[in-house]
């Protein structure tokens, strides 16, 4: 999408339609992204994100952000603030074009008053159910007994649900279109209905709300957007947005576009039902590092710059089709091999003592930052008598094809010496607690001076200078690739070892100057990042992405 170059069906519409001959030729292109701010976003918003910003950016035109407020039961200031950061920290700016659906109250009002006049609305006593069980079915036309209600009694009657005089749910306005549509959308949907609450934006001065089908195409008028992007469950919705800018006294008539919606595999991508999962605490959070939100995403280390290459290589297409949540990760992977800093981290530490090794002796490593950017420059590392090493990096009994430490066995420790394992210590229950090694001092750099191969090569923590804190690690929220395939039974799909916390962790003195979400690659483990609540006592990295790359594996 930010491609100038790059093609689909929305650019060519685009393109057509400011073409000489085009519906909008000689006008700006203008585009917008209309959240409602009824949760957090996640990535299936990214997507729309980069659609709505992108194509305004490729034809150098503007994008707005709207605010669609008309629900106010489920919406609040907190997450207007949320989705303002989400989309900035995405890389994208909506200059001064920020609006609330809400701002624009009073002119729908007034516009539903000219459909009322115009013999296009009416005021009806159904209740929803009534409504819904009036709606007829592909034989059979839909029923209102108060379709051909007088146009003066609908516009008193409207002005009394404004003014507060009935009941929640007591009535509505709808439309008068097409009770035998083929298209259910069609048969005189609802306009406005009575809801006595108090609103975020426009406080108690309101208790009647529009609904979505009618509220939006009268926003994207207003605010002159020439093409209303949108996803493709919003397709059957188009005759009754079009029947909307067609009927309201608005120059501007903008065209919806749909395109398919993101599906990701292992997540769930319903605001609903992220909901669901914060508010019975099977997550922490809305940010919580497992969930698919922005936030979520953003705390688990993702980079702004992988989001957009992922929903850019994604593409967009009017087919439905569900994305392997290992592509995602492939694009964070590839991102965070340019952009992060090594450093060595032992997450499961055991202590290597180097025998032959001065006690009071320390020295200094230099070692590259990121092999692939010289311009990131080195960092210093000390080494001394004692070392961690993952317990994983030492076996007393080897299996067949294990090429680290064992007894007798040499390795390479990571940029520095050669060093051979002359055996262990255990415990009362027969664990291993302390190895024991010789290293060979003609080896500095970690190159045998008399040419032997060393088959592997183990990253290690100087003990003397080590910091402390926990590693968490992050896989899938779910067991199952479609979560969503009993409905709201998805709950019994969450997968219990989604998160493990591993403690006790020890991690090299460089990462002392690590700061929040900055992302290193721990050497031979993954892709990791600080997180908020790491302190200076305690150092917390949560797992972004492992170094191993299962979609090219798969693909």
């Amino acid at each position: 999408m930010e491609n100038e170059n790059s093609s689909n069906f929305i650019y060519d519409f685009i393109k057509e339609d400011i073409s000489e001959k085009g519906r909008f030729y000689g006008k700006t292109v203008h585009t917008r992204f209309p959240p409602e701010p009824n949760g957090h976003l996640h990535i299936g918003h990214a997507k729309a994100i980069c659609i709505g910003f992108g194509m305004a950016k490729n034809f150098c035109g503007v994008c707005n952000l709207r605010m669609d407020d008309t629900n106010p039961t489920k919406e609040n200031t907190t997450y207007v603030e949320s989705i303002k950061e989400d989309i900035k920290w995405l890389g994208f700016d909506w200059g001064d074009r920020f609006y609330y659906a809400s701002d624009y109250f009073e002119k729908m009002y007034e516009f539903a008053c000219r459909l009322i006049k115009k013999g296009l609305a009416y005021v009806c006593r159904l209740s929803a159910e009534e409504v819904k069980k009036n709606r007829g079915d592909l034989k059979n036309p839909g029923i209102s007994h108060h379709r051909d209600r007088p146009i003066k009694e609908s516009l008193d009657l409207f002005k009394r649900m404004r003014d507060g005089e009935f009941e929640d749910g007591s009535m509505t306005l709808r439309a008068k279109i097409d009770l035998s549509s083929g298209n259910f959308n069609m048969r005189d949907p609802v306009l406005y209905r009575i809801t006595k609450s108090h609103h975020h934006n426009t406080g108690d001065k309101w208790c009647i709300y529009p609904m979505y089908d009618y509220a939006h195409p009268i926003e994207d008028a207003l605010e002159g957007i020439t093409h209303s992007l949108c996803s493709l469950e919003f397709e059957d919705h188009r005759p009754l947005y079009d029947w909307v800018v067609n009927n309201i006294d608005c120059e501007s008539k903008p065209r919806q576009i749909e395109f398919a919606r993101l599906n990701l595999n292992y997540t769930v991508m319903s605001k609903r039902k992220l909901r669901k999962l914060v508010e019975s605490k099977v997550v922490s959070g809305w940010d919580d590092p497992r969930m698919p939100t922005i936030s979520g995403l953003r705390r688990r280390g993702y980079t702004p710059e992988s989001i957009r290459n992922f929903c850019d290589r994604i593409g967009v297409s009017k087919a439905a089709s569900t994305v392997d949540y290992s592509f995602l990760e492939h694009c964070l992977r590839e991102d965070l091999n340019i952009r992060a800093n090594r450093a060595m981290a032992v997450l499961k530490p055991l202590k290597l003592i180097i025998t032959n090794y001065p006690k009071d002796k320390t020295e200094e490593f230099e070692i590259e930052n990121n092999p692939n950017d010289k311009s990131m420059g080195k960092r210093v590392i000390t080494f001394s008598r004692e070392i961690y090493i993952e317990k994983t990096d030492f076996m007393e009994n080897p299996a067949k094809g294990y090429f680290r430490l064992f007894p007798n066995g040499e390795v390479r420790l990571k940029s520095t010496y050669i060093v051979k394992c002359t055996g262990c210590k255990k415990d009362e229950s027969g664990e291993v607690v302390e190895v024991f090694a010789e290293y060979d001092e003609e080896s500095r750099g970690g190159t045998a001076s008399d040419g032997r191969k060393i088959k592997s090569t183990i990253h290690w923590v100087d003990s003397k200078n080590s910091l402390d804190g926990e590693v968490r690690l992050y896989t899938n929220l779910f067991t199952a690739p479609n979560p969503e395939a009993n409905g709201d039974d998805f709950i019994n799909n969450i997968n219990p070892g989604s998160l493990q916390i591993l403690k006790g962790c020890k991690f090299e003195n460089s990462l002392k100057c690590a700061k929040i979400l900055q992302p290193y690659q721990f050497m031979r483990t993954g892709y990791f990042c600080l997180d908020r609540e790491s302190t200076e006592k305690i150092l917390i990295f949560n797992r972004s992405v492992l170094l191993k790359d299962g979609f090219k594996e798969a693909n």
